[in-house]
This record gives structure tokens, C-alpha cells and sequence, in this order.
């Protein structure tokens, strides 16, 4: 059996290794490292392939919220609610803008950002709304968007985990994640559904006047030259990786298509199992592209399958093991341990098995085997 890994970028790469290559050195023949032609490339082909009016590709997925919330001249003290059941940038970038986080719970059985909870946490300052697409997964959009225009909120969606997932709306419409809100923002780390070769970032917009904006803020604030009209940052998708980005592009659906079905086998293994909670999708829908695959274990103990799927050499997580709230570096007396059950259940609760597109049956047969043995002993 080939060695197991929670992504397996060598492998893919063998796949792409020509166009890959091709994409690298052509940067190298031409020396177009910033900003070159296969960054508008890209940028170009992701536009079509979202059906958005606008990409504009930056240096990472943090850059791209944070380069978001600026481009939407949010001000100190205003605030912007976000769920407690996700990685720390989502609020980072909220703080280091001097607005003020407002962190609300998490909805048990899809682990996305609870409607009831966005609600309750509006007041006059409220000025944002942050549903991350957690794990590959799309947020309740309808529900945001409604809040959102009932109260004249901006929505920025975090589409860092699952670029490329449809979101079908109550009307029975269909379209990207990414694309609903005002603005949102997109990771291309390499363990990504679609990642590159190092960092790299985008974010989407289908508004004209705020693509402008944020298409000056990541250059310095520059539309000319030497001429700083916004205050901007340095934030610039390079153009190797922009040559990774265009050779899995095209890929993108049949990637996420590989990770939807080692999610079904996955969940197949471990139907029936009275300690396990497995994922709720439908495999025939591309509404949840499993960046990760995530697993609640119930009346076990979590901590001690984690070591032994280690000890079998089965690379495991636990995503996320501290709530934000209880962060030292976002702690606030405003939060109570009683607004955040769900979440401060999760954080007991969940682990993250390999999930990736070279995943195969005998790979997934070992690591379900190995949980079923624990779990069952």
C-alpha cells in the first residue's frame, strides 16, 4: 500500500507534471515574475469558471479578507460577525483592522455559522457579516443575504475551503460559493481544493466600483504608477504560481468530483457505527466539496484514536481544538461559555481523516479498518 498522507500534492503533481513545468519555465524564459501574463491568465479563466464579474488574484487567503474588509472602508469599532468554529484568520483580519469581532455560534450539523445565533448578535454597530464555507461545505447563503439586506449589511463570504462547491438557493437556482455576497475572499495554500505551489490568494467581487477599489489596494494603493490614490498593501499573486493555478483549473471539478467520492466510501465504512457522526451530503450534489473530511466520535474517546491512527502511520487532525472565543488573543468579557455550545461541543468532538484526490480504495479500506477497531474493540 502506498504510504498514506492527509494531502498528497506529489501525486497530483505527477498527474500535471508537463503542464506544470511548462507554466514554470515559461515564467522563468520570460522573466514576468510579477504580474505577468499568466497572472491576468488566470485571473481571467477563474472569472469565467465562477461566473464572476471579477477576480483579483493577491499573495494569500488572509490578505484577501483582510484586503476585502478594506476595500468595503469598514471603520474602528465597527462590527462584524463571524462563526467561533473556524481558523484563526477569519478574525484576525477583523482585529488587526481595529473593528470589533463578534463571534456567534456554529450549527451542529452542518459545523457552518448558525442563522438564529447571526440574529441575535446584530446591533447598531453591526456592519458585516463573515459566513466561512467550513470544510468544504457552502454556508447557508439564502439566510445570510436576507439578514443582510433586512438590517443593510455587507456580506464577505470565506471561500478559503471550498472553492469550486455550487450553492443551490431555495429558488432552485445554482451557483459558485464565492460569488452571493459582496465580496469574498479564497486561499490557494497548497493543501487547498485548488492550491498552488506556495501562497497565493483571490478575491471576488461582482461589484464594479469595489473591484476598482480593491484592484489599487493590493498594489500599494496604485491605479498609476507612482501614484498612490487608496492606502494599500503589498499583496500580488506571483506568476509561477499563477502557472500551478492554470494547469488545476481545468481540473478543479474532477478534483473535488475524486474527494466527494472518497467521502461517500468513507462514510459507507462507517454507516450504522453508534460513536460516529459522518458527514450529511448528497453525493450527487456539489454543494459540499470535502476540503476536509470530518468525523464527530461520540461516547469514545477522540484523543486516544487520534494516537492510534498515528501509531498505524494514518495521518489524522483535529480541526479545530480551541474555540476562538477562548483564544488569548481574542478573548472578550462579552462572550459567555453559554452562547457557544455547539461549538465548545465540536472542539471535544471532531477528527479530520486524509482527504485528498489520489486517495484509493485500499488506502481508505486500511483507514477505516483502523477506526472501526478502535471504536469497536
Amino acid at each position: 500500500m502506498k504510504k498514506i498522507q492527509m494531502v498528497d500534492l506529489k501525486s497530483q503533481y505527477e498527474k500535471i507534471k508537463s503542464t506544470v513545468d511548462a507554466s514554470i519555465q515559461e515564467v522563468l524564459d520570460t522573466n514576468t515574475y510579477i504580474n505577468g501574463p499568466l497572472v491576468h491568465q488566470f485571473q481571467k479563466n477563474l472569472e469565467d469558471y465562477l461566473g464572476a464579474k471579477h477576480v483579483i488574484p493577491c499573495a494569500n487567503g488572509t490578505d484577501a479578507l483582510q484586503i476585502a474588509m478594506m476595500g468595503l472602508d469598514l471603520k474602528p469599532g465597527d462590527e462584524v460577525i463571524t462563526a467561533d468554529f473556524t481558523f484563526a484568520a477569519t478574525v484576525e483580519v477583523i482585529a488587526l483592522l481595529q473593528l470589533t469581532p463578534v463571534l456567534v455560534d456554529v450549527d451542529l450539523h452542518n459545523m457552518n455559522i448558525d442563522i438564529d445565533a447571526v440574529k441575535k448578535a446584530i446591533t447598531p454597530k453591526t456592519k458585516a457579516i463573515v459566513p466561512v464555507h467550513l470544510f468544504g461545505r457552502a454556508a447557508n447563503m439564502d439566510a445570510i443575504m436576507e439578514i443582510a439586506k433586512e438590517h443593510n449589511l455587507y456580506v464577505i463570504e470565506d471561500n478559503a475551503q471550498a472553492i469550486g462547491a455550487d450553492y443551490i438557493s431555495k429558488s432552485g437556482s445554482k451557483v459558485k460559493v464565492g460569488t452571493i455576497g459582496h465580496v469574498a475572499a479564497t486561499s490557494f495554500f497548497p493543501s487547498k481544493n485548488l492550491g498552488c505551489y506556495g501562497d497565493g490568494g483571490a478575491i471576488f467581487t461582482n461589484d464594479d466600483k469595489l473591484a476598482h477599489i480593491i484592484r489599487g489596494i493590493v498594489n500599494h494603493g496604485m491605479y498609476e504608477r507612482y501614484h498612490h490614490d487608496v492606502v494599500g498593501v503589498n499583496s500580488r499573486l506571483d506568476s509561477i504560481q499563477a502557472g500551478v493555478l492554470n494547469a488545476k483549473l481545468p481540473l478543479l471539478d474532477e478534483y473535488n468530483k475524486a474527494r466527494r467520492l472518497a467521502a461517500t466510501k468513507y462514510n459507507a465504512s462507517f454507516a450504522g457505527n453508534a460513536h460516529i457522526i459522518t458527514p450529511d451530503f448528497d453525493a450527487n450534489e456539489n454543494d459540499h466539496v470535502f476540503h476536509q473530511y470530518v468525523l464527530r466520535i461520540l461516547d469514545a474517546d477522540r484523543n486516544a484514536l487520534m494516537q492510534h491512527l498515528l501509531d498505524k502511520g494514518i495521518p489524522c487532525a483535529i480541526y479545530y481544538p480551541i474555540p476562538l472565543h477562548s483564544q488569548k488573543a481574542y478573548l472578550d468579557p462579552r462572550y459567555k461559555e453559554e452562547q457557544f455550545p455547539v461549538t465548545n461541543q465540536l472542539v471535544q468532538e471532531v477528527i479530520a481523516l486524509p482527504m485528498h484526490t489520489e486517495l484509493d480504495d485500499e488506502q481508505i479500506k486500511f483507514i477505516t479498518d483502523s477506526v472501526l477497531e478502535f471504536l469497536n474493540k
